[in-house]
């Protein structure tokens, strides 16, 4: 086991991170630059020669009162079902839990809830695991996701999974005159306008514009692309998406109230694919919904949105925890949970008064 340390070893890490078939963008250094309120570690799990088998990048961040909370993303990027590279990974946390003296390690890996060689690995290595959450609201990375397996299909193999709706409606936006254009950092703003209008519709709290500036300057071109869809010249919705090694992920997407009927965001999501498909990524991930499966309950739009792209509804293992000080971190579980509550208690009541 080692750690990240020099400019040597983040190129080897990212080299490993690119080609591994778990890597996710999540756990990259790129992103922990976007992250700029964490700290951030890299543990590496090795061979014998010194080669890199697994590795797992974790955040650090101080929490009033409570102390440091340490944190991965989407992580360990490894053979999960060997439990000596998830040993050799746990030891590194273990120290840096010490290191920084925090109270908590938490992880939300992209393992399906029903993988239970993993569960007993992690358990074995005194990890605890939290697989009741529902909501969005429960947990910091969506457990639940729909994700479209696009590994060696042609495109018209692809659109043949979508549901007959959904490819009606790419068709009737190409149809009534909506284009799309992959456009730069000018654009952000005009995607941020429509983003705060989005969030005020479907009530949610939305990034800054300095923040998606951030994540341009650090993940394009490269790793990100925005798409904006435009009708008679104007902007009517928008798409960023994430490219990492062999995946693609649709992180934000925002959309105007005007022209809606014109069905702009199955078209991005359909460039979008395509583009996943010509680049030779093995999957599309449409990233999170509810896990409440319910035409009454407010997010269901969502769901139905993604599922009509032929996509495999999603649920993941969940959070996966190593309490340093479990009577700090109960409290902590606590208050972070009345927090949420109330912050969107706030949210619609603001809303409300409007």
């Amino acid at each position: 086991m080692r750690f990240v340390n020099d400019e040597k070893s983040a190129k080897e890490y990212t080299e490993f991170l690119e080609n591994h078939e778990r890597c996710n963008f999540q756990q990259s250094i790129e992103w922990g630059r976007v992250k700029t309120a964490w700290t951030k570690e890299i543990v590496l799990a090795e061979d014998r020669d010194g080669k890199i088998i697994g590795s797992i990048c974790v955040w650090i961040r101080k929490i009033p009162i409570f102390g440091n909370l340490m944190y991965s993303s989407r992580g360990p990027v490894c053979d999960i079902h060997n439990e000596e590279v998830l040993k050799q990974l746990t030891e590194g946390i273990i120290a840096l839990g010490k290191k920084y003296k925090a109270f908590v390690y938490r992880m939300e890996p992209d393992i399906k809830k029903d993988d239970l060689e993993f569960r007993n690995i992690v358990e074995t290595l005194d990890y605890k695991i939290k697989d009741d959450a529902k909501d969005f609201r429960d947990e910091i990375q969506p457990r639940f996701v729909f994700r479209l397996d696009i590994k060696g299909k042609t495109e018209e193999e692809v659109m043949a999974g979508f549901h007959q709706k959904t490819r009606y409606n790419i068709r009737l936006a190409q149809k009534k005159g909506v284009v799309v254009k992959e456009v730069g950092k000018e654009e952000l703003k005009a995607f941020h306008e429509i983003m705060v209008e989005t969030g005020k519709r479907d009530n949610f709290i939305i990034r800054s514009l300095e923040y998606f500036e951030k994540m341009y300057d650090e993940m394009a071109p490269k790793h990100m692309k925005l798409l904006m869809a435009y009708y008679e010249d104007k902007p009517i919705s928008g798409i960023i998406p994430i490219m990492y090694g062999n995946k693609t992920w649709y992180l934000y997407g925002a959309s105007s109230n005007n022209h809606r009927n014109l069905m702009p965001n199955y078209l991005l999501q359909w460039e979008m694919i395509r583009q996943a498909i010509q680049n030779g990524c093995d999957m599309y991930d449409f990233r999170g919904v509810s896990g409440v499966v319910d035409e009454s309950h407010p997010q269901y739009g969502l769901y139905r949105f993604k599922k009509g792209f032929g996509a495999e509804f999603t649920e993941f293992i969940g959070e996966v925890y190593m309490p340093f000080n479990p009577l700090k971190y109960k409290l902590y579980k606590f208050t972070e949970k009345n927090y949420r509550r109330l912050r969107a208690l706030k949210s619609k009541l603001l809303e409300k008064n409007k």
